[in-house]
């Protein structure tokens, strides 16, 4: 595996774990907004915040994990690309999913383009053992 590929697993990893940390501080920040507004019940309001805020740390501890492999990689230790070929399957599936159910809202690139970076990254070039 070639160093760019290596660095582009990197930064892979690090927008899947800052998009964590946004999903979870400023994303629920303006959905606990919008709820109350809409007068939901606060019951249910908290019982969202969890799911969401686990959604959040997921995908903290899915870039860490991408993070460590490319890391390792980096460095030359031997690691399984597993982990990040399963992240990365996961990011790009759910991304096109969401993005064809919401009508095909860009935004769900936010999943896509991290995604395939990972899977890019993952699979060495035809012909490279």
């Amino acid at each position: 595996m070639d160093k760019a590929r290596t660095i582009l697993g990197l930064i892979a990893g690090v927008l899947m774990a800052v998009s964590g940390a946004v999903h979870s501080l400023l994303g629920w920040k303006a959905l606990s907004g919008a709820l109350t507004a809409a007068q939901t019940p606060a019951d249910l309001i908290q019982t969202l915040g969890f799911g969401w805020h686990f959604g959040g740390v997921a995908m903290l501890a899915f870039g860490c994990i991408v993070m460590v492999v490319f890391w390792k990689r980096l460095k030359a230790v031997p690691v399984s690309l597993m982990p990040a070929i399963v992240i990365g399957t996961t990011y790009v599936v759910f991304g096109l999913g969401a993005f064809v159910a919401a009508g095909f809202d860009p935004f769900f690139m936010i999943f896509v383009v991290p995604g395939l970076f990972v899977l890019i990254a993952s699979f060495p070039r035809p012909g490279v053992a």
